[in-house]
């Protein structure tokens, strides 16, 4: 009896002394977290899809008050909520925020079956990361899309999917949310976020080939060979070519769509434009051919 009496008035003294420490402990180390912190995540889209440079909502939720207290929230942002969640979220911290447009993921290769075939066949686990890691995939084209929808299974809104007869990736942007989890999951880096643009209209060089004119287009019949024309007909300096490629700088672009017009292999697309209309002349020229 006297041993059971021992062993709880020991276990007992044992069990005081870790409360006490782990007492002390918590007042000492004790993180008080700013309740602005859970208004803001509650606001927040709560997608968790890191396409705002956080790990989480929680995270940019954190930077966001932080920010508040120092004088600005400028180039943080909810992807996923958008404008109006922003909005709600600078009033609660009592901010200003500017209107920052509109993105949407673009897919930058035109690859399509018929315009890069295939040279050989692989073999290996079915996903764009391992395919890429064991050289050039299928085709002759070590920078185009490489079809195992990578993208397709990142995206958490049902927004990109694989198109069956061409093999590349279409986004659906109305459901795009512009989270980047498509772009950041591509190992070619060939899925780009870009402004969306009015009425949702866009040009871009579709193409991100760095090989040299005659080796790209033997590889791809939509390649851009870097010939410098849509530079030289641009007005607007809005075009420039680096390593073999043109690129499109969207801030600088109008719109004008004179590029496409000079692009021999129609590397460059326009997206969500009007069809033109067939001038009096081409219909008139059609006529007189028909007769």
């Amino acid at each position: 009896m006297d041993f059971f009496l021992i062993a709880v008035i020991v276990l007992g003294s044992i069990g005081l002394v870790a409360a006490i420490v782990l007492y002390v402990c918590s007042k000492k180390f004790a993180v008080n977290e700013d309740p602005r912190i859970q208004q803001v995540n509650e606001l927040l889209a709560g997608a968790n899809c890191g396409g705002c440079g956080f790990a989480g909502c929680g995270g940019l939720a954190e930077a966001l008050v932080k920010g508040a207290d120092k004088g600005s929230i400028d180039g943080l942002s909810c992807p996923v909520g958008g404008a109006e969640t922003m909005t709600r979220v600078a009033d609660l911290l009592g901010m200003a925020i500017a209107n920052g447009e509109p993105k949407v993921a673009v897919v930058r290769c035109n690859g399509s079956c018929d315009k890069r075939p295939k040279t050989n066949e692989y073999m290996g686990l079915r996903t764009c990361a391992a395919m890429n890691a064991c050289g050039a995939g299928e085709t002759g084209c070590g920078y185009g899309c490489l079809g195992c929808g990578d993208c397709v299974e990142a995206c958490q809104f049902d927004a990109i999917h694989l198109n069956t007869e061409t093999g590349l990736p279409e986004v659906n942007e109305d459901k795009c949310t512009a989270c980047g989890a498509c772009a950041k999951s591509c190992p070619r880096a060939i899925i780009e976020l870009r402004k969306k643009g009015v009425k949702g209209r866009r040009v871009y060089v579709s193409c991100v080939n760095k090989d040299k004119g005659a080796v790209a287009m033997k590889a791809c019949k939509a390649a851009c060979i870097g010939c410098g024309k849509c530079v030289k007909e641009c007005k607007f300096e809005a075009i420039t070519i680096g390593n073999n490629v043109s690129y499109i700088d969207y801030n600088k672009c109008r719109l004008c769509r004179k590029c496409v017009e000079v692009c021999p292999t129609k590397a460059i697309q326009a997206v969500n434009f009007p069809t033109p209309k067939k001038s009096e002349t081409s219909e008139a020229t059609e006529k007189t051919k028909l007769s």
